[in-house]
């Protein structure tokens, strides 16, 4: 017999096993519970049996002997004395209908307690447990109140403490389930895209290959140096695919420079009806980079702002810094975000367009924050009328 042991399958018998194990214990804790209420209630009417056979004493002893009575005294005494010190857990209240005052045994700084103080908590009492009447001769002369001893009291939260464990350690397993499932996305995607970048290394090899045979032929050099620029471009591509999935190497670089290099080579290839523009400070701001990642990071960033225009608008690229951080802001005046989607457009798969996979963005927060230790967010934005991105890494130190 063959049985299923994929991972789905074991979180969940993990899981189902673990509510099923909780069940019984909440259920035999609930039984012991009762179990203790009904001990605890015998002692009390052993407690209140004891307090009537002395009272009854009253009316026996003078109907005795003199060696008789003193016996019998004697006797119920020990008894009596027997039950009251046998209890020191059970907090109890006595209440004398006659002179209607409240006796109070096993509560904490009892003799401070006024009989309006007594009375409260002889109610709360018998919210608790039913009250012990204490009829010597038949008449009820006193009523027993009593609450629940400290062991009671404390186990009634056990259930509550076991419940609260039980949760986290399903918690913990559906974590676990998450971080597996997209530890394994993560492992997908890193291999699609390294497979991916060496796919295209065959043919481009080839191509710059044909470049060198077109040189020493009559070609236009414009159109081999354009060749040249998109073989280049390529090569920038697949060195991009083939670095998912490692950690890529920091080095010093100018963010100015590094940004102005992306955003020139898009504004030379994007269409004429969208207005560039790249507001920089003067100097460098250097910065920990992977300028092939960086650029990437970038480049996505100005074509959803493009999408978002749908091809007409303007776009800006702005470069600022404060003590700490360098700060690189795109605007666009496109369609804009709403508010409650600010953080949902990073997630992988979000996307409003028709066709694509919505993985830019996603790509994007992890090369700022998980690679270079930034933050990446949207900083503004306002419906029809525009939204600004804002990417922030830490400057060098001493700059």
């Amino acid at each position: 017999m063959k049985f299923n042991t994929s991972p789905q399958f074991s979180r969940w018998f993990i899981i189902i096993s673990s509510l099923i194990i909780t069940t019984l214990i909440l259920w035999n804790v609930s039984l012991f519970f009762d179990q203790l209420k009904e001990a605890e209630r015998s002692k009390m009417e052993v407690y209140g049996a004891a307090v009537r056979a002395v009272e009854e004493t009253v009316d026996i002893v003078p109907s005795r002997s003199n060696r008789d009575a003193k016996a019998l005294a004697r006797s119920l005494s020990g008894l009596y004395l027997k039950v009251i010190l046998a209890n020191t857990t059970i907090p109890t209240i006595k209440y004398n209908l006659e002179s209607e005052t409240y006796s109070p045994n096993n509560i904490e700084n009892e003799d401070k307690l006024t009989q309006e103080q007594l009375a409260l908590m002889a109610k709360e009492f018998e919210l608790v447990n039913e009250p012990i009447p204490i009829a010597p001769g038949g008449k009820v002369d006193d009523i027993l109140y009593y609450g629940n001893s400290p062991v009671i009291s404390q186990l009634k939260y056990f259930p509550i403490a076991l419940l609260v464990i039980v949760i986290l350690f399903v918690a913990l397993i559906y974590f676990y389930y998450l971080t597996s499932k997209a530890s394994s996305q993560n492992l997908l995607w890193a291999g699609m895209a390294k497979e991916t970048a060496h796919q295209i290394g065959t043919p481009l090899s080839s191509l710059v290959g044909w470049t060198e045979i077109l040189k020493s032929e009559n070609v236009n050099p414009s159109y081999i140096e354009e060749m040249t620029k998109d073989i280049d471009r390529l090569e920038v591509i697949t060195e991009r695919f083939s670095k998912i999935g490692s950690v890529p190497v920091l080095e010093e670089k100018d963010l100015i420079a590094e940004t102005k290099a992306a955003f020139d080579y898009l504004s030379n290839r994007s269409s004429k009806l969208i207005n560039f523009t790249l507001d920089i400070p003067q100097g460098e701001l250097p910065v920990m980079l992977n300028a092939q990642l960086y650029g990437w990071t970038i480049e996505n960033l100005v074509k959803n702002a493009i999408d978002a225009m749908k091809g007409k608008g303007d776009l800006s690229v702005t470069i600022c810094r404060d003590t700490r951080f360098a700060k690189v802001q795109i605007a666009d005046t496109g369609k804009g975000i709403p508010k409650n989607k600010f953080h949902a457009i990073f997630e992988p798969g979000y996307t409003t367009k028709k066709r694509g996979w919505g993985l830019g963005l996603s790509l994007a927060k992890r090369i700022i924050e998980e690679y270079h230790g930034g933050q990446i967010r949207v900083l503004k934005s306002e419906q029809n009328q525009g939204t600004v991105m804002q990417i922030s890494l830490k400057l060098k130190n001493g700059h």
